[in-house]
């Protein structure tokens, strides 16, 4: 298995804390919010190779973080050319640029770049061990107006299969709320150069919502704590010093 972590995107709504560092480098407590991500993924077995994919402006900007990182497992930068907000690939675009340009036709785990989450990967693989397709990872918000207008929601029936997903709805059926943090099998890789010659993809959460219209897919619940560190507020939330990381 290999992993994708997504740090291509500009962060507009985080500047100007973004505008010469990107999201996934700045700092939560002392480290980058990447390295919380890198330890987690070093701590699962199966993750064979990391990729990191950014964009032209801040490529540099990562090969310098990489020189100075050790880490277990092979960790490759890839820049997907782009240049400004305007003209990104998308997650999509970029899940599907590395796959391609690095011939990654193994299953696939996607990780967004700003995404702090408590579960442990391999717990994450283990439930994709079970289920064999597409899965997604869920956060309980346990109330409606945390997902409203913001977050992807998602319904799940009894035996953990995604019912239907929306995409920041104003009214949330469930307060189950979709993390930036998938695994496609193999097999199912096709589904991503399906969804983009039909139509322009920018989130992961339209993908699971295209894949699960055509074959199961599920959802792996974890509680603890997930923090998408999106805005100036969210930032400050998990810079405190009583919030746990």
């Amino acid at each position: 298995m290999k992993a994708i972590i997504l740090a291509a995107g500009y962060a507009t709504r985080l500047y100007p804390l973004t505008e010469k560092t990107a999201k996934p480098l700045l700092e939560i407590k002392g480290q980058p919010i990447i390295d919380y991500i890198i330890e987690k993924l070093e701590r699962c077995l199966q993750i064979q190779e990391i990729f990191v994919v950014t964009n032209e402006k801040f490529y540099a900007d990562f090969v310098k973080w990489h020189q100075s990182k050790k880490s277990k497992k092979r960790i490759t930068i890839i820049n997907d050319k782009t240049k400004e907000n305007g003209t990104r690939l998308g997650a999509i675009g970029d899940i599907d640029y590395v796959i391609e340009t690095q011939h990654a036709y193994d299953d696939i785990l996607v990780i967004a770049g700003d995404n702090l989450f408590s579960f442990e990967i391999d717990d994450f693989v283990a439930f994709y061990d079970q289920k064999q397709t597409t899965i997604v990872a869920l956060f309980d918000t346990k109330d409606k107006k945390t997902i409203a207008g913001r977050l992807g929601c998602i319904e799940i029936d009894k035996f953990q299969r995604v019912v239907t997903f929306e995409e920041k709805p104003e009214k949330p059926k469930t307060t189950l709320a979709a993390t930036a943090c998938y695994i496609f099998p193999s097999e199912d890789l096709h589904f991503i150069r399906e969804a983009i010659s039909q139509q322009h993809f920018d989130r992961p959460g339209d993908l699971v919502k295209f894949i699960s219209a055509q074959k199961p897919v599920y959802g792996y619940q974890f509680s603890g704590y997930w923090y998408d560190v999106g805005t100036p507020e969210e930032f400050a939330l998990v810079n405190k010093k009583s919030t746990k990381i």
